[in-house]
């Protein structure tokens, strides 16, 4: 009987997360995250518990992802600006949609690593590069543009309410330049170390990596960050710590996700902004399982290549699913992290999933 009243009382709170009138940022405290699908682009959309927006990369040039990414700050978050914006790097699926999301929606602020004037991938006769950089350079912002550094802070509000935790986003590295360690991280990391990658010369390796924070919840976006510098982040000191959800860098392709870095973090919830047939690489979904701290991981696509072994193993952990370049339903994952920040809950609303977690710092 015991059984039976709390999978009914599991039920109930599914129904009411799925069916609750559109709260977020000030009306419910709350701090939440949502991975928009930009197919295989970068798109990671953040409301504060003081009711600011936070959009790390942009996903693709177009009106395609810039049209999603609006309709999840309008009609789920219930906001209608973008109040802090971070680019990752200079890849058109990561920055290509600013210029587009900035003529749907006023943007407050702007941050990135410093926008060049040759092609950020070592090609400097591409005059491509030019005429790709335009919009971006030219967008119109209402506040300011600030290139940030590797110990920089994102200046955001903090919530008024009693009894509300810190909330900070913090850059650990940019341009390759990673952050010293704190007092509390000169140990040496005793991991085992696999053998470095051949340099990266691609932007890939410049990414900015954000750590967020929300009381006792931690939050990684490593943006595209490549296997060597991703050792850097954690050996031999660990710069980061461990996190509660890490976003899986590069989509998941095999080019990122050092198994160092990843087990380092020992993370509880994994999320992966891949495309159907990009990403969730078998280097990336074997360091996932051999992190043991790990209890769910998530993707927004569901792998439609033919090594489909490399997905997660629940379907109600990926958001979109169906054939192979059929148009697709754009669904979103979200995550909706408690007042105190001691515990978030992962909904996959196309699914009819959701499931809580508690914080792993307490």
């Amino acid at each position: 009987m015991k059984r039976h009243v709390q999978l009914l009382a599991v039920s109930l709170t599914a129904l009411i997360a799925f069916t609750k009138p559109v709260l977020a940022g000030k009306a419910d405290r709350t701090f939440d995250i949502y991975w928009v699908d930009s197919e295989g682009g970068g798109s990671t959309l953040m409301v504060t518990p003081a009711g600011e927006s936070v959009l790390i990369d942009t996903g693709n040039p177009g009106a395609r992802d810039p049209g999603r990414i609006v309709k999840v700050l309008k009609e789920e978050a219930g906001l209608s600006q973008i109040d802090h914006l971070i680019i990752t790097h200079w890849h058109g699926d990561h920055f290509g949609g600013a210029a587009g999301i900035a003529k749907l929606v006023p943007v407050v602020n702007v941050y990135d690593k410093g926008l060049p004037e040759k092609n950020p991938d070592n090609r400097p006769s591409d005059a491509l590069w030019r005429r790709v950089r335009k919009p971006y350079a030219e967008m119109k912002i209402t506040g300011k543009r600030t290139t940030v550094k590797a110990g920089s802070r994102i200046p955001l509000k903090q919530p008024g309410f009693k009894g509300a935790p810190l909330l900070e986003i913090r850059i650990l590295a940019a341009n390759q330049k990673v952050v010293s360690p704190g007092r509390n991280q000169l140990q040496v990391n005793q991991r085992d170390v696999p053998a470095d990658n051949p340099i990266d010369r691609s932007d890939n390796a410049n990414s900015v990596v954000s750590l967020i924070k929300w009381g006792g919840f931690r939050f990684f976006d490593g943006g595209d960050v490549t296997w060597n510098v991703e050792k850097k982040l954690v050996y031999p000191h660990n710069v980061v710590g461990r996190v509660d959800i890490y976003q899986v860098s590069h989509h998941g392709l095999a080019s990122s996700n050092n198994p160092l870095l990843v087990t380092s973090l020992e993370p509880t919830v994994s999320v992966m902004n891949n495309g159907q047939t990009k990403g969730a690489s078998e280097v990336s979904i074997g360091a996932l399982r051999a992190t043991k701290s790990l209890e769910a991981s998530y993707q927004i696509h569901e792998n439609m290549r033919e090594d489909s072994h490399n997905n997660v193993k629940d379907k109600n952990y990926i958001a979109n699913h169906g054939k192979l370049n059929a148009k697709c339903e754009a669904h979103f994952i979200k995550c909706q992290v408690a007042p105190d920040g001691k515990s978030y809950t992962i909904m996959v609303h196309s699914r009819g999933h959701s499931r809580t977690f508690d914080t792993t710092v307490k």
